[in-house]
């Protein structure tokens, strides 16, 4: 087989101050070893960590350029010798991790997302100090670990945003019960939120709640799934529900939600989960909010490989899939995360490659 492609041309930005300043430039690929796949993009979903990453929210760039995008679906051009599930031409994804040490308790129980090792799509470094850049590209490398087959049945426009904000909801939701009997609280029904937990959650067999401060979204919500549609806006919002929920995954990127009244809901030993990552730290955490019930809150991480297979069969067999607002050439990502920033897009964008 001949060499894999060693360069690849990407959207990329300099300055987290001019973020919608897009140049397009030529790139270096993960170095091949012989578990590593090749693939061509075709389409790569916009998501919130991007425009966190690429406006700075979340620190400084770790490179002088950034090609962000990890919601990435296209087709392999090259495997290496040792990779056996995946063949030239097979459809495939790649999420928000290209690596981890793959050694360790956490990589060997399933939970490399979790490695300290561990390295993102975009904005990091690979080992041997080859910057990883993300999908709003031509190409990408990555260890075979982290390459998902994309179902037949599932659109590779609807396959994109599955692979962060899909698994990222998934993962917990798994993790924590989500299934028949009991009764599972959605927080946020944005682009995390409607397109998938409602969905996920529905289809694991559990009531679904969710929690709103936009009223304008209850028809959505109702339709994909939800049981009930509360407005937060409106006083006294959780009192009827006291005691009545198993589990809360909160997917608002805000950090002023009404914790105290959510954690009421929960019933003893309770948790709820946020996988909304906002730029400023939350307002209004007291312990005192969590002792009545003996409520916990964490945080969780996009989720392992073994869940993600897990998800995409699920949606290939219900169906599921997201709300896409529109697919726009990847020449319009400013447009795309503009949007996003300024939360005028309703709930998702994807972005079709255009520079190959």
């Amino acid at each position: 087989m001949s060499s894999p492609t060693a360069t690849a041309k990407g959207y990329g930005i300099s300055n987290t101050s001019n973020y919608t300043d897009f140049s397009v430039q030529e790139f270096k690929l993960k170095t091949p070893h012989a578990d590593d796949v090749t693939l061509d993009i075709e389409v790569c979903g916009v998501c919130g960590s991007d425009v966190h990453t690429l406006t700075g929210g979340w620190g400084d760039l770790s490179a002088p350029w950034v090609v962000a995008g990890h919601e990435i679906v296209g087709k392999v051009t090259h495997v290496g010798d040792n990779v056996k599930e995946f063949k030239v031409g097979q459809r495939v994804g790649v999420g928000a991790q290209v690596l981890s040490c793959l050694k360790c308790d956490r990589c060997n129980g399933d939970n490399e997302q979790y490695c300290p090792e561990q390295v993102d799509t975009y904005n990091a470094k690979f080992p041997d100090g080859v910057e990883s850049q993300g999908g709003y590209s031509t190409a990408i490398r990555t260890h075979q670990r982290f390459v998902f087959a994309i179902p037949d049945a599932i659109k590779s426009e609807d396959a994109a945003p599955m692979l962060c904000a899909g698994l990222t909801v998934f993962s917990p939701l798994v993790r924590n019960g989500a299934g028949p009997g009991k009764t599972v609280g959605i927080v946020g029904i944005g682009g995390l939120g409607v397109n998938f937990a409602i969905q996920f959650a529905h289809h694991l067999g559990a009531k679904v709640i969710v929690f709103s401060h936009s009223p304008n979204k209850k028809d959505d919500a109702l339709s994909l799934g939800a049981d009930e549609f509360v407005s937060t806006s409106e006083d006294g919002f959780a009192d009827k529900y006291f005691d009545k929920i198993d589990y809360i995954l909160s997917a608002a990127d805000a950090n002023s939600i009404p914790l105290g009244d959510l954690l009421s809901t929960l019933k003893v030993d309770g948790k709820l989960t946020s996988v909304g990552l906002p730029d400023e730290a939350w307002e209004g955490l007291k312990p005192q909010m969590m002792a009545s019930n003996a409520a916990c809150v964490g945080c969780s991480h996009v989720g392992s490989k073994k869940e993600a297979n897990q998800m995409l069969k699920l949606a290939a067999e219900k169906g599921i899939k997201p709300i896409i607002d529109e697919v726009l050439p990847m020449s319009q990502a400013a447009k795309a995360i503009e949007s996003v920033k300024n939360n005028t897009v309703r709930y998702r964008y994807v972005l079709k490659q255009d520079l190959a």
